[in-house]
């Protein structure tokens, strides 16, 4: 689609709305169609999108500490990235936080800290002395997550007793055994496995400068007593029993451990993934990495160039700075767009959509992956996130991609693709009728209270969003099995519904984006939406609309529910979220949209598109934040291009 050329030079330009923020006043069908141009420009020429996925400081900052942990120092790129977690630092609080305007965190704020003494940045200017100051006075690096402490014992900065037990032998163990590879997540075992080795080896960081951080410690690293912290009479229980088994980890057999460590490496080597790093996320690449090389893969290697290259991948170079994202969000990408596009082409894929789908086609995934532990007759028939990651396509983009496919044609070979995906997400439904991202029945919750579970998402369970996006797919199918699965999944989001009305939401923030994805799927399902608990829902979405007419939401609300009704700020992409929801449960011409729609259009900047700095997608709740760029390009344009299919007509 060419750009369009009316649409700036309209007669109502463009507007300051204070603080600098260029905004237009276009009408509906201009504003759609300047949306729509924007989003066409960020398509690759073979017909994907994939935008930047920026997580908080912390991945940035392991990228320069797996620098000084091989060896392998790119200077100019430590002092771009160097510029980016200095940017970052929270003037208010010291220290860094999770996403921007979040509280003190003091794991990520160890990492950054680290990161730039060992890139040469004095500890003793201002910034450096107050980040240390806001870490020692919440308790200093020994109260640091899991995460944090493998990586001080690494670097020798910490005793290997401050962190959990990762023995290369949980490779071994039966699948009968209360621990199991099979019993956790997917981004879980492929980061386990690889930290097994070098927990196992002991394995330490090259460091070439041999500086250290003791200055972060209020009690020395060798004499603390407190590295683990309790949260429940279980993780008590089961962390004493961990405490003495490490003790006894000197007598374990050394043939078996030696087997073991060849098992595990055995494992992940074969899950590589080329140029897309092992489970195509960063914190699994780095410990491949650097497993690779304790092994003895040298730098030319074609492991270890392969795995070297998957990191750099990673890389987001803006001017001066640079930071590393977790992974690569590329089918996400495109599907989302291709569905907005769709809807601004009034249901019919435009040849741009057409392009993105024929992007998405191939890249199906047939082969059996992970899931085949737990389902060894269940044939392929997924999508993954990332540009490849075969061993673990993910329930949300399957569902994704096929509701898309479903609408792009009839042809025998489409619907053959489409029963294959059917047939895949119906095989991975769980027994209580919820959809995980990646797996089927991850509800071990017991493990949550193990040590190396500090993060509290060791687990891949059914969540609202997800299985609301798989009602979407098999509600609209004709599938022998799609029937009985459509009405186990419909049963588990009536039960999930919170009691005021809305769905918690795990990958996206939180109960506007759960709210939004559950109203969502239930209308493609066909479902009545004049039902009480679907009204009970679109009543929640109306009382959280804030004055302005958007909708906004904080990350804080994962652990303060109640926050949700007291958002600072709109967004432009959660707004779209709420608005769509509504639309899904017929209320086009209702005042809420209406205001919501001028919302939209009033912040949409002079390139067709919007933005918004806020990171409002979890990693894991609590612990890991996300900005997925790509949400204020296509979001917007799909809840505009919707009212005006629904409605016909322009807001007030």
């Amino acid at each position: 689609m060419a750009r369009p050329t009316s649409y700036k030079d309209d007669a109502l330009g463009t507007t300051d709305q204070g603080g600098g923020l260029r905004t237009t006043g276009y009408p509906l069908d201009q504003a759609i169609a300047a949306a729509e141009a924007a989003l066409v420009d960020h398509q690759f020429p073979d017909g994907h999108w994939c935008f930047e996925l920026e997580g908080d400081c912390t991945i940035t900052a392991e990228y320069i500490l797996m620098m000084h942990f091989m060896g392998e120092i790119d200077p100019g790129l430590q002092e771009r990235m160097v510029r980016y977690l200095r940017a970052r630092r929270d003037p208010a609080h010291g220290g860094w936080p999770l996403y921007p305007g979040g509280p003190f965190d003091v794991s990520g704020s160890v990492k950054a800290y680290y990161a730039l003494k060992l890139a040469g940045v004095d500890p003793e200017e201002t910034p450096m002395a107050e980040a240390r100051e806001a870490i020692l006075a919440h308790g200093g690096a020994a109260r640091s997550n899991v995460f944090t402490r493998f990586l001080l014992a690494q670097f020798g900065q910490i005793p290997w007793r401050g962190v959990p037990m990762v023995p290369a032998e949980i490779v071994l163990l039966p699948t009968w055994f209360p621990f199991h590879l099979s019993k956790v997540s997917y981004w879980a075992r492929t980061v386990m496995v690889p930290l097994s080795i070098l927990y196992t080896r002991r394995v330490r960081a090259r460091n070439p400068q041999r500086l250290g951080v003791r200055e972060l410690f209020t009690v020395p690293p060798e004499r603390e007593r407190r590295y683990f912290p309790v949260w429940s009479w279980p993780n008590r229980l089961i962390l004493s029993i961990e405490r003495t088994a490490a003790r006894a980890e000197p007598l374990f057999p050394q043939r078996i451990r030696e087997r073991a460590v060849h098992e595990a490496a055995h494992w992940f080597i074969e899950r590589l993934n080329g140029e897309h790093g092992l489970g195509g996320i960063f914190p699994a690449m780095v410990y491949a990495y650097e497993a690779l090389d304790h092994l003895g893969y040298g730098p030319d290697h074609p492991y270890r160039i392969r795995a070297g290259r998957a990191l750099r991948n990673l890389v987001v170079e803006r001017g001066d700075e640079a930071y590393c994202q977790p992974c690569l969000s590329p089918v996400w990408d495109t599907a989302l767009a291709c569905h907005a596009l769709t809807e601004a082409n009034g249901g019919t894929p435009p040849e741009e959509g057409s392009r993105g789908m024929d992007w998405l086609r191939p890249r199906q995934v047939e082969e059996g992956g992970d899931w085949t532990a737990d389902n060894p007759d269940l044939a392929g028939g997924g999508w993954c996130f990332q540009y490849e990651n075969p061993h673990y396509p993910d329930l949300d983009d399957t569902a994704t991609v096929a509701n898309l496919l479903h609408n792009g044609g009839d042809s025998e070979q489409e619907a053959d693709r489409i029963r294959r995906a059917v047939d895949w997400v119906v095989g991975m439904q769980s027994r209580d009728g919820g959809f995980g991202a990646f797996n089927a029945d991850n509800t071990y919750h017991y493990l949550n209270e193990i040590p190396f579970a500090d993060h509290g998402a060791l687990l891949d369970p059914p969540t609202s969003d997800v299985t609301a996006r798989c009602v979407g797919l098999l509600g609209r199918v004709d599938h022998p099995e799609a029937g009985a699965a459509l009405r186990g999944a419909v049963d588990f989001l009536q039960r999930a519904q919170e009691p005021e009305g809305p769905w918690f939401g795990r990958w996206g923030t939180n109960y506007v984006y759960g709210t939004w994805s559950v109203l969502e799927g239930l209308s493609q399902a066909g479902l009545d939406m004049n039902e009480a608990w679907i009204r009970q829902a679109v009543r929640w979405l109306k009382s959280v609309q804030r004055p302005d007419g958007g909708w906004g939401e904080e990350n804080d609300t994962y652990f303060q529910p109640e926050r949700a009704r007291r958002a600072p700020r709109s967004t432009p992409f959660q707004t779209a979220w709420a608005l769509l929801g509504l639309m899904a449960a017929g209320e086009a011409r209702s005042p809420a949209v209406r205001a919501g729609v001028d919302y939209l259009l009033a912040t949409q900047g002079a390139d067709g598109g919007w933005e918004a700095p806020w990171f409002t997608a979890p990693g894991f709740p609590r612990v890991f934040h996300l900005k997925y760029h790509g949400y204020n390009k296509y979001f917007p344009l799909q809840a505009l291009a919707r009212y005006r299919n629904q409605t016909g007509g322009t807001p007030r």
